[in-house]
């Protein structure tokens, strides 16, 4: 009565909240995600989550799926990853290569997580802002490169991760607290926080300050996040970062957040590879276990 692919629909359920972002994340139309859930249930003869409710409620039948899920599915991707070593799968090396300081926040766990399963696989770690990761990824020096800006290039292949929000993040008595959300012209006479990176690889100059033809009055660079918000909540400046990262200050009331622009700054994070690589099988469950652990540990990511 009870199929591996039910518990997967109830998982992605859960962790998503809602139907539109469940169905995206196991690749259904939100159709065909109803459609499954009300087989199941007709099967065993009860409801398993109560409707319009959001978060979403799950009954105790819910409930008790939701615990077989969670003992269950790790177990089956276990055995994946032993029959893809058994298959002959599971040498291979993986440089990889960050160009978001932010993303360590997931990257370490999604890391931890894949070395106890890839013990194998020789794992490497550096970060792309002294040098230009995509000709190295093209020479075979890199194997994956995480990037938000997806340059076509021949032998290159490109998997979105997930989708997150740039916001604006600022002091809790900044006057732009007052504003629904902030325009490129309100940081026009503001001081701009940023990484130490080049400014054509950040998205709040590419998609935001220069289609408007605005540049802040000031530019402020730090090397590390938490840097960044000792700055912000001190009055010195303002900062664009992803939603996720701004998520634990904003908890604290440390800093105050706005969107960037009136439909928000939507960027995609992305893997690329080299063509020839794609299919392994240690390259495809790395990416899937840095979605799982994403869409499990950080707030306000979209599957994408």
């Amino acid at each position: 009565m009870i199929e591996i692919r039910h518990l997967k629909t109830l998982a992605a359920l859960r962790d998503a909240g809602s139907l539109v972002e469940a169905a995206e994340r196991i690749h259904l139309t939100q159709s065909a995600l109803s459609h499954q859930i009300k087989d199941l249930e007709e099967r065993l003869n009860c409801s398993l989550f109560i409707r319009k409710t959001r978060p979403i409620c799950f009954t105790s039948a819910g409930q008790r799926l939701l615990a077989l899920a969670d003992e269950l599915l790790p177990m089956v991707r276990s055995a994946e990853r032993d029959i893809s070593r058994l298959a002959g799968g599971e040498a291979g090396r993986l440089n990889i290569c960050i160009e978001c300081h932010s993303c360590f926040d997931w990257l370490m766990p999604t890391i931890d997580h894949f070395r106890q399963h890839w013990p194998e696989v020789e794992l490497d770690l550096s970060t792309g802002f002294s040098f230009q990761p995509l000709p190295a990824l093209s020479r075979g020096d890199l194997d994956l490169v995480i990037t938000s800006d997806p340059e076509p290039r021949t032998g290159i292949h490109y998997v979105p991760l997930f989708s997150y929000e740039s916001v604006l993040v600022m002091g809790r008595q900044h006057r732009l607290v007052g504003q629904r959300y902030v325009r490129p012209e309100d940081l026009s006479s503001e001081t701009l926080i940023i990484y130490p990176v080049e400014q054509d690889r950040l998205d709040v100059f590419t998609r935001f300050l220069d289609p408007a033809d605005v540049e802040p009055q000031e530019i402020r660079t730090a090397e590390l996040t938490v840097m960044i918000m000792q700055l912000v909540a001190s009055g010195r400046g303002v900062a664009a970062l992803p939603n996720w990262a701004a998520y634990e200050y904003l908890q604290r009331n440390y800093i105050a957040s706005r969107p960037l622009g009136e439909k928000g700054l939507w960027c995609t994070l992305y893997a690329a590879m080299r063509e020839d690589q794609k299919d392994a099988d240690f390259m495809v469950d790395f990416l899937n276990t840095a979605r799982e652990i994403t869409f499990k540990n950080l707030n306000g990511v979209r599957s994408a």
